[in-house]
């Protein structure tokens, strides 16, 4: 179903679709950086061990898409002014392990953009968008969501 957001954006709409493939360096850099320290992520026999056909990526890697996408570009189709905005939350739905060696599409769309009084009064708009990754078969590998709030000027 289509409706209208708050700014005039149809909710459901495309904002942005980014590929890219998954890195065994990048999956190990991108653990380290997190502190991931099961070595499954930096190890293939440890991968192999645990019968992945590859180093898998830790849960939170496809955020790594934003290096990907022009951020200006989807800030502007949304009318955020960037410098009041901040992430709300951000989960993820995984329908299988994203291991090295996929390569990923994800089609990002505006499913909610509201509204709602402050608790410390002023107005925010929460903004939310999901992104179905899916590999190369047109499977979904894992759903994102996240939720932008834009505080009041």
């Amino acid at each position: 179903m289509t409706r209208s957001s708050t700014q005039g954006i149809p909710i459901g709409s495309v904002l942005d679709t980014v590929s890219f493939e998954v890195e065994a360096g990048k999956i190990m850099e991108f653990a380290r950086a997190t502190h991931a320290a099961d070595p499954v992520h930096t190890h293939p026999e440890a991968a192999r061990a645990m019968d992945f056909p590859n180093v898998p990526a830790t849960p939170t890697h496809v955020v790594v898409a934003a290096h990907h996408r022009d951020q200006k570009e989807f800030v502007a189709a949304l009318g955020l002014a960037i410098e009041r905005v901040v992430v709300g939350s951000v989960d993820w739905e995984y329908i299988r392990p994203i291991v090295a060696g996929d390569r990923l599409t994800g089609t990002r769309r505006v499913i909610d953009d509201v509204t709602r009084e402050g608790k410390r009064g002023g107005v925010m708009r929460l903004v939310t968008l999901e992104t179905a990754w899916v590999d190369d078969t047109g499977a979904t590998a894992v759903t994102q969501r996240e939720v932008l709030i834009e505080r009041g000027a």
